[in-house]
C-alpha cells in the first residue's frame, strides 16, 4: 500500500487535542508531535536587527506543534477535511500548514497499518 509522510504545523496549539482525537477516529494511531516555533517568531524576538518587526507580528504565538504521521495514501484528504472542521480552512493564513510526501521505502510500522 502507498503511504505518505503527513506534517502538519498545528499554529494554534489548544487545538491539539482535538486533532489527535480526529486521526484516531480516522484510524490513524500513531504521531510524533514536536514543539516548533516559527520563523517570524525568532526574527522578532531573538535576533536583535530585527526587533522591528515585534510590532508587525503582535498576534504571532510563542510556539506551535508539529505533527507528523505516517499514514496510507487514501487517508490524506480525510485527515485535511478532519483538520479544517477543527481550526478551519488551511487557506487561511494562520490556521495551519498541511503537507504530505510519498514514502518510497517504510520500515517498522506496527502490522496492520
Amino acid at each position: 500500500m502507498p503511504m505518505r509522510l503527513v506534517i502538519f504545523f498545528l499554529n494554534k496549539e489548544e487545538h491539539l487535542q482535538e486533532v489527535l482525537e480526529a486521526f484516531i477516529e480516522l484510524g490513524i494511531n500513531g504521531a510524533t508531535i514536536l514543539d516548533s516555533v516559527g520563523m517570524g517568531r525568532i526574527l522578532a524576538h531573538d535576533i536583535p536587527i530585527f526587533a522591528g518587526f515585534r510590532n508587525l507580528l503582535q498576534d504571532s504565538r510563542p510556539g506551535n506543534k508539529t505533527i507528523l504521521s505516517v499514514v496510507p495514501r487514501d487517508k490524506t484528504k480525510a485527515m485535511i477535511k478532519a483538520i479544517e472542521q477543527i481550526v478551519g480552512s488551511l487557506d487561511e493564513s494562520g490556521n495551519g500548514l498541511f503537507i504530505s510526501l510519498p514514502l518510497d521505502d517504510v520500515k517498522g510500522l506496527p502490522k496492520g497499518i
